[in-house]
């Protein structure tokens, strides 16, 4: 004889209660063979659900042996439990069990998704269940646009679509009115006389009259297994079937891919349907990853204009001095640093301006006003090389240089000390400087110095014109260079004092190299910008906190979709990989929306007509879109997790 296609031998199923246990099954010893219909009846309470559950592998015998085909199910894993019941069993529910965000088209798919099946072949395989059914018209409808009897039918077709072998329906007219309970049950006999091993459970004992066996449990036991009673003959043929699902099963990575593509889709539709969770869920992160772009950007931007503000300040210059140092009793009798020296300074290829400084303190006088100032003699590099900006007039150049002319640069500081009862302009006007007579041409921008403001009153002429008419000597106070901006400032700093001490046969001199003033205050913005961005780093997590929050309460609303996706063969890992997309779309649409709004701020910052600018990086962009992901992976990990570890028979009583 041949062996049965379902075997249970003494089957126990316990459960806790209290401090002890409850059993809903009891010893159960039953054999079905492939192509019966049989019925299982009982009352409520009597077991014949936690049976049919445990039939269809959604749950597990506490003890007892339970085969298919042949095959042991107590040691498989879920996986193998799910591939069971993907490929061995379909199952009708009472309450349809349909996913309110598919068509009944989509719906029907859903196995053959699990099963590998190619997109063509299992729409080609739905709809021609789903035309077999009666339902040829309502494959685009959504279960709420269905009667409670199309709902079943769509049920029934979602059963058939991989093909199974058995067929489990649970009170599958127990929701129905007469006529579409009385339609279901023929679809059942046909279905059964195609082939199909078709179980129903049930409380009806007219529905159980259909099935050529009925068994009868009762608190756990197998009181009566019966024959049944007559049965229509079944319309269907083996034509009327239709090709096994299988017959277009994809490549091993297409199957994967379409398997994910349903995830993917599956998402966005529950991220439509809770849209005002869903942005509520984002806000937290749009609002990190709008912080951490606009503050690098502030960052960027910050540190660019200090740079700026730096180079205007004339820091990145190399101030030499004749002596060892500022303490140096001899520097003054040392001569050797001339103008020569600074000509060829001003041809290495690290340099961008150069000039000679001459100093000495002088009285200067205009109409009756008299006060004290400082003379300053340098070339007409000077003021690139200090960043210095004219407010009125001209600077001299290398004419003036040459022919010592008696030129000279006021600063506003002596602007306002002596033209300040002189309503017209300076420019044009001479003052007296000790005894000599000079000419004002131009009169510097209020300037900061990168050591503290001064107020002393400074005077610039051409150097030559000082050495002559004021200092008497042809030796310099010091030389200026400003330092290309890509030549790193030790590097020239050694390079000068290699080339000094050459030409001079010793080190007589010595140097203040101002680039650390821009040194400190480069780090100072870059602390604040870790600082700030760290701040923005914790909104982000508190983002992904609320990430996790909202998909752990996402999974405890669609524990049933969860039950129901498992019972028609889901893996673990499709569960798994569902919410995980689900978690990322989130964060990276949230991310994307975030980077939005950071640069809306910045266009908003630049017609506020502030003269800072925000500088965005292509990096920090890219990075705040890989956060945002890796915060959807990682806080979504575990709700999704969770979900794909569920119970599948918990998941479906909870729906």
């Amino acid at each position: 004889m041949e062996a049965p296609l379902i075997q249970l031998k003494q089957v126990w199923r316990e459960y806790p209660s209290g401090e002890g246990t409850i059993a809903a099954l009891k010893g159960i010893d039953l054999d079905i063979r492939a192509g019966e219909m049989v019925a299982i009846v009982g009352a409520s309470g009597s077991g014949k659900s936690t049976l049919m559950n445990i039939l269809g592998c959604l749950d597990r015998p506490t003890s007892g042996s339970y085969r298919v085909s042949g095959k042991e199910t107590s040691a498989l894993e879920p996986d193998a439990l799910a591939a069971l019941r993907r490929e061995h069993f379909g199952f009708i529910f009472q309450r349809y069990h349909l996913l309110g965000e598919l068509t009944a088209l989509g719906n029907v798919e859903i196995p053959a998704v699990y099963a590998g099946a190619t997109p063509d072949a299992r729409r080609t395989r739905a709809e021609a269940i789903l035309a077999r059914l009666g339902m040829a018209d309502r494959t685009g409808h959504r279960p709420g646009q269905l009667s409670g009897g199309q709902q079943q039918r769509v049920s029934i077709a979602r059963a058939l679509m991989n093909g199974a072998d058995v067929i489990l329906a649970d009170e599958p007219t127990g929701a129905l009115d007469s006529r579409s309970g009385a339609e279901v049950l023929r679809i059942l006999d046909e279905l059964n006389t195609e082939g199909r091993t078709i179980i129903i459970v049930t409380h009806d004992m007219k529905v159980a009259e259909r099935a050529q066996r009925i068994i009868e449990i009762r608190d756990g036991e197998i009181v009566a297994d019966r024959p049944g009673g007559a049965r229509t003959a079944g319309l269907g043929g083996e034509a009327a079937k239709g090709p096994r699902v299988g017959s277009g099963r994809a490549a091993r990575w297409r199957a994967y891919a379409d398997r994910l593509r349903e995830a993917f889709v599956m998402a966005l539709l529950a991220m439509n349907a809770h849209r005002l969770r869903t942005f509520l869920t984002m806000l937290g992160i749009i609002i990190g990853i709008a912080s951490v772009v606009c503050v690098v950007a502030l960052g960027e931007g910050s540190r660019q204009k200090v740079l700026a503000n730096i180079s205007s300040l004339g820091t990145n210059t190399l101030e030499i001095f004749a002596g060892r140092s500022f303490g140096d009793t001899r520097s003054g009798r040392i001569t050797t640093l001339v103008v020569s020296d600074a000509d060829a300074l001003a041809r290495q290829h690290y340099v961008a301006a150069v000039t000679p400084t001459v100093s000495k303190s002088s009285t200067v006088r205009f109409g009756a006003t008299e006060a004290s100032a400082l003379v300053n003699g340098v070339g007409e590099g000077y003021f690139e090389a200090k960043g210095a900006r004219l407010a009125q007039g001209r600077f001299f150049d290398d004419d003036s240089v040459r022919n010592r002319a008696l030129e000279a640069v006021i600063d506003e500081n002596t602007r306002r000390t002596l033209f300040r009862e002189f309503p017209g302009s300076p420019l044009g006007q001479v003052i007296l400087l000790g005894d000599v007579f000079v000419r004002v041409v131009g009169v510097v921008a209020p300037q900061q110095s990168g050591f503290g403001s001064s107020q002393n009153l400074n005077i610039y002429l051409p150097f030559t014109s000082v050495q002559t008419r004021f200092v008497g000597s042809t030796s310099l106070r010091s030389i200026t260079v400003k330092v290309t901006d890509d030549a790193p400032m030790d590097v020239a700093e050694q390079q000068v004092t290699r080339f000094l001490t050459q030409r001079h046969g010793t080190k007589d001199f010595f140097i203040i190299n101002t680039d650390d003033i821009r040194n400190t205050i480069t780090a100072t913005t870059e602390t604040m910008t870790v600082l700030i961005a760290a701040i923005a780093v914790i909104s982000l997590i508190v983002g992904g906190i609320g990430v996790m929050n909202i998909m752990l309460v996402s999974v405890s609303e669609r524990v049933g979709e969860i039950g129901v996706r498992m019972a028609v063969g889901a893996r673990q890992s499709d569960i798994l990989s569902q919410f995980l997309i689900e978690a990322v779309l989130v964060c990276l649409v949230g991310g994307i929306a975030g980077i939005g709004l950071a640069l809306s701020f910045g266009v908003a910052f630049a017609y506020s007509g502030s003269n800072f600018t925000l500088i965005y990086s292509a990096s920090s962009i890219v990075a705040a879109v890989v956060c945002s992901s890796l915060i959807g992976v990682g806080f979504g990990y575990l709700p999704a997790r969770n979900a794909s570890r569920l119970d599948p028979v918990a998941a479906l009583a909870r729906d």
